[in-house]
């Protein structure tokens, strides 16, 4: 019997962490943040001075990455990869057979997107560089650009379950919505 990927997917203050928090104390699922696991990497180091500049990671660091962290015997939920079409169509290739693969896309407007993390620097916390507008447009437009072509893919990619989480509720509305879907 295959082990269960739960993929999320969305924009940045969508809520994907803490949609995936609460899955992963509901199931033990064995929780992957590629941001979490470059954040911790030292301040000098090139790829945190990448994720500096709100670019994103070079495939070939973070197929690296994904592979050291991917543990074929238990439930995952990936939260922060794939962004990239090429990194979600590696995925499926690498992993389609060994896992029952599910996306949650938390779809969110732009605005609300802003909203939330604007909440997160008032009230003390999200990433160091939410509080550097420059950053934060970079990172939505990379999203825009480059992560919703991903997504797009995985809605028809062989294999793959893919729902459609309308993120604009608070988290027990989330919860509600992929509860139903799972």
């Amino acid at each position: 019997m295959k082990h269960t990927m739960i993929v999320m997917m969305g924009g940045q203050g969508a809520g994907k962490g803490s949609v995936a928090n609460i899955m992963k104390t509901e199931h033990e699922y064995k929780h992957i943040e590629s941001g979490a696991l470059f954040r911790a990497l030292p301040a000098d180091s090139e790829i945190a001075q990448i994720m500096a500049r709100g670019e994103l990671v070079p495939d070939s660091e973070l197929f690296k990455l994904m592979e050291s962290e991917i543990d074929p015997n238990a439930d995952i939920i990936l939260d922060g990869f794939p962004r990239t079409l090429p990194q979600a169509q590696w995925l499926v290739e690498k992993y389609a057979d060994q896992f029952d693969i599910h996306v949650l896309y938390l779809d969110l407007s732009e605005e609300l997107m802003l909203f939330r993390i604007n909440k997160r620097i008032r009230e003390g916390g999200g990433r160091s560089d939410d509080a550097d507008h420059a950053a934060v447009r970079r990172r939505l437009d990379t999203f825009w650009k480059v992560t919703v072509p991903a997504i797009e893919w995985l809605k028809t990619a062989p294999g793959i379950k893919f729902s459609d989480i309308d993120a604009s509720q608070d988290l027990d509305g989330n919860m509600a919505q992929i509860h139903a879907v799972l």
